[in-house]
């Protein structure tokens, strides 16, 4: 019998690293290493364990995740498959977005990839409204698209995260009104737009946990109403 495909989570104590880790946990295909706590920061540890496994998942902060990139990719040919769940590689051209409904084929060019950013939250449904509109002449790539999104509070990172779970924070808030969200990048490469989005991010206490999102995305077609 072939050996379980075997999997590694770097950073797997944070709360992304968690969730991956129970629904792994479930899965009877896959074998779960991980390293011992006192090591997980260790360099050489988690290079040792990058050589026993077939993919390592980053759950990390951006820099770290390029860090371990790098740890990864210092194996040469010894080195596993990456997934990587932060923002660090979404728009590198050397990694495969990992959006399989993106576009034709683009499940198989994930499932050969060696290395795959996993997509954002908010860029995942902003895309999958944008680009078939765009892919199908209903509105051109220059469109000042404005895209509204909505999510619980856990959007807006750590210190929304605080506010609401020490205080009870606002029912609902705009947020990132410096109009540079870390996810504009990947929504603009991938839904194909040549002008930058304006993406208007809003949280607050929607569903129990940090669960739930919603986007939309307003706009005119190019003379195509009659398609719509």
């Amino acid at each position: 019998m072939a050996a379980k495909p075997s999997v590694f989570i770097d950073g797997e104590s944070g709360t992304t690293g968690l969730g991956i880790r129970d629904r792994l946990l479930a899965h009877p295909g896959l074998t779960l290493r991980s390293i011992a706590a006192e090591h997980r920061r260790d360099p050489a540890a988690r290079r040792e364990m990058m050589t026993a496994v077939d993919l390592v998942v980053l759950c990390l902060p951006d820099d770290a995740a390029r860090d371990s990139t790098a740890l990864a990719d210092s194996l040469g040919g010894a080195a596993p498959k990456l997934l990587d769940a932060s923002t660090a590689h979404r728009v590198h051209p050397d990694w495969t977005y990992g959006f399989p409904e993106m576009q034709p084929g683009q499940a198989d060019r994930i499932a050969r990839a060696r290395k795959v950013a996993n997509p954002g939250c908010y860029p995942t449904g902003a895309i999958g409204l944008i680009r078939p509109l765009i892919d199908a002449g209903l509105i051109p790539p220059d469109y000042p698209i404005t895209i509204n999104a909505v999510s619980s509070y856990s959007g807006g990172g750590k210190s929304m995260i605080t506010a609401h779970e020490s205080t009870g924070g606002p029912a609902f808030e705009l947020y990132a009104l410096g109009l540079e969200h870390k996810h504009v990048p990947e929504i603009q490469l991938y839904a194909g737009l040549t002008r930058r989005p304006i993406f208007c991010a809003r949280g607050g206490t929607l569903s129990p946990g940090h669960a739930g999102l919603g986007a939309a995305a307003p706009g005119h077609p190019a003379g195509q109403a009659e398609r719509c």
